[in-house]
């Protein structure tokens, strides 16, 4: 049994990352500030320790030399969040970063660090590759400080296995969706507002295409990286190669939830010129097929089925509260449309 050390085990992802490591007999160690998700009893093998790994004191006490690997998931996540507390975004995907990090090489546990499609920023030569160069708007712009942030966390990862002989490897997700995800993000918004008795919202034309990837395939990726000696030292795309409108995708929402087609709302009407969205985001996930033999396995349709069956059984997820611009609402001060991260 390995013993393993999740930060953000209480997020999205990590609570998935927390329960396929549970089922599979290991220990696991969960360090977030959150609570899990309601409706999850705790396997006897997780353990939740409250922290913030801004906070490298608290960090240490569960980081220590039993720790085998550690699958850095703490963020700040969503661009309706990291428009609103960018100084949150910068200190947590940072500073937290480092610490963890810092604290793994002193121990000798291998990190596996979460990072996003994001970094790549608005590189217009589509599909990216790992080392594909970064396109980034200007730094007055707070959209971008999630980009820059996960950046550079990428860039401490590399600097410590050279420097400190950190044993490392990179994940950057790409649109990943499913069961718990808050109704920030495209798919998880577009459902929920559907069960809720709103049509799901589609911004300008519809024609602005993703790789959406269903979280049971990431988090399959994100263990195949975590336990696999080829991956040390490596950065990975984890992506479906399934490029999708996401005026198809909010079709196929309405179809699947027996609701109304999607409505259309105008970007620059709503929200002006500010903000900067990407007509394409797809992975070129040659590497980690190559390399690892991973490759996204479910199909965009039985994903959104599986989500919507959760979310009907889980009223609890159905009553909080969505994000970003509906028609007819007014403006927010810092709203911006939700993409999925």
């Amino acid at each position: 049994m390995a013993r393993i050390l999740i930060t953000g085990g209480c997020g999205f992802l990590g609570s998935h990352l927390v329960d396929e490591l549970a089922r599979r007999g290991e220990e696991v160690i969960v360090f977030d500030g959150g609570e899990p998700p309601p409706g999850r009893p705790a396997p006897p093998s997780v353990r939740h320790v409250t922290g913030d790994i801004r906070d490298a004191a608290r960090l240490a006490e569960v980081l220590d030399a039993g720790v085998d690997t550690v699958y850095h998931l703490a963020a700040v996540v969503g661009v309706d969040r990291y428009l609103a507390r960018p100084l949150d975004v910068i200190d947590i995907n940072l500073l937290g970063t480092r610490n963890v990090l810092a604290r793994a090489a002193e121990t000798g546990a291998k990190v596996v660090v979460a990072s996003t499609s994001e970094v790549f920023g608005k590189n217009p030569a589509v599909p990216w590759r790992e080392n594909d160069d970064r396109v980034l708007g200007g730094t007055e712009v707070d959209r971008w400080c999630y980009a820059s942030s996960k950046a550079l966390g990428e860039h401490l990862a590399f600097a410590f296995a050279r420097e400190r002989g950190l044993r490392m490897a990179i994940v950057r997700y790409f649109n990943v969706y499913g069961p718990r995800q808050r109704p920030a993000f495209v798919v998880s918004r577009s459902i929920h507002r559907a069960l809720n008795g709103k049509p799901p919202v589609v911004y300008d034309d519809g024609g602005q295409t993703r790789c959406f990837t269903y979280v049971r395939d990431a988090v399959d990726a994100t263990i195949t990286v975590g336990t696999g000696e080829k991956a040390v030292g490596e950065c990975f795309n984890i992506g479906s190669s399934d490029e999708t409108t996401v005026g198809r995708l909010s079709t196929m929402i309405a179809e699947l939830t027996g609701t109304a087609g999607p409505v259309p709302v105008h970007t620059r009407d709503r929200l002006g010129d500010g903000y900067q969205d990407l007509r394409r985001r797809v992975p070129d996930t040659t590497k980690i097929r190559t390399t690892l033999g991973w490759r996204s396995r479910t199909d965009l349709r039985e994903g959104l089925a599986r989500t919507i069956r959760w979310a009907r059984e889980n009223p609890w997820w159905l009553a909080l509260p969505d994000s970003g611009v509906t028609p007819g609402d007014a403006r927010p001060e810092r709203s911006r449309p939700p993409t999925a991260a």
